[in-house]
């Protein structure tokens, strides 16, 4: 490994949850609950509107661990997830990864994970456990 992990370090994926990202999660997952594609019928739940579902957001964290820290190579091998507040269509979430602890002698990193709204209000809480990328991985 050439690139230098500590704890405490942190990096993070910003994007803007959009109609057709809903949309698409929807048909890739197969979950079509109307609680996120039918705005008539979400009009009449708690949130009076269409939410996106909850694993579009937590999987921005997969893009932050995948491709920015540990980074390319990482393999995510656990994640643990409490859901505190809806993401609407139009939401930017911001994911951002903490290194919490190193094992280097095991190639394992656990870090806090966290997605936030454009208002600063914390959507998602976590934790994940990964494997370090291999440098000889590549070549």
């Amino acid at each position: 490994m050439s690139q230098t992990f500590q704890v405490g370090q942190q990096a993070s994926v910003t994007r803007t949850i959009s109609e057709s990202d809903v949309y698409l999660f929807a048909g890739i997952t197969g979950d079509l609950n109307p609680a996120h594609t039918n705005e008539e019928y979400a009009k009449k739940t708690h949130f009076k509107t269409r939410i996106a579902h909850g694993m579009l957001s937590a999987g921005l964290i997969s893009a932050v661990l995948g491709m920015k820290l540990p980074g390319p190579g990482t393999i995510y091998t656990g994640q643990t997830i409490k859901f505190l507040a809806p993401v609407h269509i139009g939401d930017t979430i911001t994911a951002t990864a903490e290194i919490q602890s190193l094992d280097l002698n095991r190639n394992r990193v656990v870090l806090t994970t966290t997605c936030t709204n454009q208002d600063g209000r914390v959507v998602i809480t976590g934790e994940a456990t990964a494997l370090l990328p291999w440098d000889d991985a590549a070549g």
